[in-house]
């Protein structure tokens, strides 16, 4: 006997949504597959808290900066929520639609339980979507990974980082903390 899985469309994931068929669950759509999102713990919950307003301070007006929310990757049929989402300030449109890729300047994910989803999956679907810049703050080491480079095939550069500063690619007037980034 030969087991199918059935891949859902973000349509589909949506129809769910407003059937308040996940209402009780947290879940997210990657690749066709509605996948649980690890609960966040207390150091994940601080750091990524306090990166979301430090950057919100750093970029003003040049961004939006998203925490915890959604964004649609079309051709994968995805909708992750990453921990922190850089963005276009499109205002209202954000009432229609999630981010789109060509949309998202960055993306960065706090990761402890959900290392290995974050550091394969997440990486080849957000290189794979075009997203130009991910971040993987991994929790256990406190180190941060940036991938850059997206290609279909994955991410081409990846640096790992302790201290010092980082300038985005789409804001490089901007110096951004990595130990602020890190909690510490």
């Amino acid at each position: 006997m030969t087991l199918t899985t059935v891949k859902w469309s973000i349509d589909d994931y949506h129809r769910m949504i407003a059937a308040g068929i996940l209402a009780e669950r947290q879940v997210e759509l990657l690749n066709g597959e509605i996948v649980e999102m690890s609960p966040e713990g207390e150091p994940h919950a601080y750091c990524s808290d306090e990166a979301g307003e430090y950057l919100i301070y750093l970029l003003g007006n040049q961004a939006k900066v998203r925490q915890a929310k959604p964004i649609t990757l079309p051709d994968s049929n995805s909708e992750p929520e990453p921990d922190i989402a850089i963005v276009q300030r499109l205002g209202r449109d954000y009432r229609e639609h999630h981010p789109y890729p060509e949309n998202i300047f960055w993306l960065i994910e706090y990761s402890d339980s959900s290392l290995n989803k974050d550091l394969e999956v997440k990486t080849k679907t957000y290189a794979a979507a075009g997203i130009p810049e991910y971040w993987v703050i991994n929790l256990r080491t406190m180190q941060m990974i940036v991938f850059r480079v997206a290609t279909e095939a994955g991410y081409q550069s990846k640096e790992i980082l302790t201290q010092g500063n980082i300038k985005p690619l789409a804001f490089p007037d901007i110096l951004i903390s990595i130990k602020q980034l890190l909690g510490e």
